[in-house]
């Protein structure tokens, strides 16, 4: 399955200021596969280094950052010959060797021909932990599970995708039907790339949620090892709370709902622990909308996601005739799954910051905000084709410099102030965020 990360991976490659690159992402959403297909296509060779699973690449690490010395250290052990720019160095599960990590300084500053990836399923656990990191001295991305628009090139292909990704937004009326149908399969699926790849190879559905429920173990396992044991009972509950805080009215994470009397400073290092793990998304309040954005964030309110919607699904035993022939499925559950794929397909897209708008003074509530080049862009998810925006045409009238967006069933639309884009097109607004528009 391609993954819309591998061309900014080419980019990488090419970029003559090109540094180290961390990769990082929650686990299995396939970060070694990536890297392993991208060394594969793209270098006369590879060197795959597992830091978790063999003790002596941990060892080369654990001395001085000579990068002469490491790099012998590296041939020896592999028993193959690193060449600048026709091998590429793959160091995986990096965070089990901290020091491998802040050796990419000197690869940075002493060796920068070379051609270097690391990755980590808890690297964010290990920056946050004291390790030290590199800054400035790296690129960095993030890989998420799939997107709607990768999902749909891998069971589709490139003429589908690029119709989605590319094409005049007009001309996607006549594939609504199709794409309708496949965002009902996506939203089963999810995207974990285990589980598309599964379900395009015809496995039956219900082995389909067997595995999502596997990857959310693998994900309580995680937190059994990896958390300090005196957060870890709070980190559970956290977890396990998520799906019933998404599914109140407004979505607000309240900590009473985990445990009466509960307040913030019992909770937030076990926040912060799902956060750094990658398996939780965090949107924070604005009460003003100004920009940038990121002046106006109020961090004492905020909503809460899962990772990806299918493994919600799976974690709520939301039934799977729901999902797959429910002719409203899009609009069950309050609308909870609808609101959680939009956040997924924004976080995917975009490049700025992602919000959600609560006026202090007033009823006015938006589900997301983001910020264009010229301007705010308020979004608002609607899970059915209920063409009502009240809120999107108040705020709108108090802040003209806005373009709204509202996400429904409809099909695309302009107006004079609005935006109307249908939840299979979620990943077209960054076409609104995007300075050629």
């Amino acid at each position: 399955m391609k993954r819309d990360l591998y061309d900014r991976l080419l980019q990488w490659k090419n970029d003559p200021s090109r540094k180290p690159l961390v990769l990082q992402g929650a686990r299995q959403v396939g970060k070694t596969y990536l890297v392993k297909e991208f060394g594969t296509n793209e270098y006369e060779q590879m060197i795959v280094l597992n830091c978790d699973k063999d003790s002596r690449i941990r060892e080369i690490f654990a001395h001085d950052f000579r990068i002469d010395r490491i790099l012998s250290d590296i041939e020896i052990l592999s028993s193959q010959r690193i060449v600048p720019g026709h091998t590429l160095l793959f160091i995986d599960e990096i965070g089990e060797a901290p020091r491998a990590l802040a050796a990419l300084k000197y690869f940075q500053e002493d060796a920068p021909e070379y051609h270097v990836i690391v990755a980590g399923s808890l690297l964010g656990l290990a920056i946050h932990e004291g390790v030290s990191y590199p800054v400035g001295k790296t690129d960095e991305m993030n890989l998420y599970p799939l997107s709607f628009p990768e999902f749909v090139r891998a069971k589709a292909g490139d003429a589908l995708y690029d119709r989605l990704t590319k094409d005049s937004l007009e001309n996607l009326s006549s594939l609504r039907t199709m794409l309708t149908e496949y965002l009902r399969e996506y939203y089963f699926t999810g995207g974990m790339p285990e589980v598309v790849r599964e379900y395009l190879s015809g496995r039956p559905y219900a082995d389909l949620r067997d595995i999502q429920k596997r990857i959310l173990a693998d994900y309580v396992l995680d937190i059994s090892k990896h958390a300090p044991s005196s957060i870890l009972g709070r980190i559970h509950q956290v977890w396990n709370s998520i799906p019933q805080q998404l599914a109140r009215r407004n979505s607000k994470f309240f900590y009473g709902d985990i445990q009466k009397g509960a307040r913030a400073k019992d909770f937030e290092l076990a926040i912060q622990w799902l956060l750094d793990a990658g398996i939780i998304y965090k949107v924070s309040r604005v009460r003003k909308a100004g920009i940038p954005l990121k002046f106006y964030e109020d961090f004492s309110a905020f909503k809460l996601y899962l990772l990806d919607h299918g493994l919600m699904g799976a974690m709520t035993d939301a039934p799977i005739s729901d999902i797959l022939l429910n002719q409203n499925v899009f609009e069950e559950y309050d609308g909870t799954f609808t609101e959680q794929y939009a956040l997924e397909q924004l976080i995917c897209s975009l490049s700025t910051g992602i919000y959600y708008y609560d006026s202090e003074s007033s009823k006015l509530e938006l589900d997301f905000l983001t910020q264009g080049y010229s301007g705010l862009i308020p979004i608002e998810v609607k899970a059915g084709e209920n063409l009502r925006s009240k809120s999107l045409k108040t705020f709108h009238d108090l802040y003209s410099r806005s373009r709204p967006v509202r996400l429904s069933m409809s099909d695309y639309r302009e107006q004079d102030w609005l935006t109307n884009l249908p939840l299979y097109a979620a990943c077209r607004v960054k076409d609104y965020c995007d300075p050629e528009t």
